[in-house]
């Protein structure tokens, strides 16, 4: 008998090094620390050290922790409190909040970005973001509200929401749930290979990894694209 091939009828995408890349906003980071200093205690250290012991190994941090997503203020406090500052959670999420706003200005869309999540609408073909991202979910939608993303896919769905991060199965039938579809007619397209490969495959999608953006080769034998601009090849 033929094999029969479902067709694809949504396009779940990882965010960070698939559909954007950032630079570090250093400059506007210190320039936000410097202001809320006066709100930090007196015995706040300078911009510059607050910078190094604070924000600098708080990605490295996260990358230690498994599939439970973390609860980021909570995560942020502690960081905090162990440079010696005990700032409230109010004017530590305000500080955060502009933090995030730096970001916001630092993203930069993939190459194709756009016009391939536009050409996918014109189809007729479902999108979603699923991504890890610990961060307040209501920052994180306005930076996708900022770079045109949030207006060209039918879900955005965050790590901070579900409770759980990929390579775990929940962030992803989270995201083809609110699409309404199932697995088997969904393409996960993403860069790394436990996360937006090996994971959407054990819960039943097909998958690809963009090289475009990616900071390590994929293995071989997986499938890959070299930009979104290739993806409507698989489609």
């Amino acid at each position: 008998m033929p094999i029969v091939t479902v067709p694809i009828e949504a396009v779940l995408f990882d965010y960070g090094l698939t559909l954007v890349s950032f630079s570090f906003p250093r400059d506007c980071l210190l320039a936000v620390l410097e202001r809320h200093r006066p709100r930090l205690g007196a015995a706040t250290p300078p911009a510059e050290t607050i910078m190094r012991e604070v924000l600098e190994p708080l990605e490295a941090e996260l990358e230690g922790y498994g599939e439970d997503e973390v609860d980021y203020m909570e995560f942020y406090e502690r960081a905090w409190r162990r440079a010696g500052i005990q700032a409230s959670r109010e004017v530590l999420y305000e500080l955060l909040d502009q933090e995030q706003r730096c970001w916001d200005g630092a993203v930069r869309l993939a190459p194709a970005a756009l016009e391939t999540l536009d050409r996918l609408r014109a189809r007729g073909v479902r999108a979603a973001v699923a991504s890890n991202a610990p961060f307040p979910p209501e920052m994180m939608r306005r930076q996708l509200q900022g770079n045109g993303i949030a207006e060209r896919v039918d879900a955005v769905v965050f790590s901070a929401e579900v409770g759980r991060r990929k390579p775990a199965p929940e962030l992803y039938r989270a995201a083809l749930n609110a699409l309404e579809i199932g697995p088997e007619r969904a393409l996960y397209v993403g860069d790394r290979y436990a996360e937006d490969y090996e994971g959407p495959r054990r819960a039943g999608m097909r998958a690809v990894l963009c090289t475009a953006l990616a900071r390590q080769p994929a293995p071989e034998g997986v499938p890959t694209i070299g930009t979104l601009a290739e993806l409507e090849t698989l489609l």
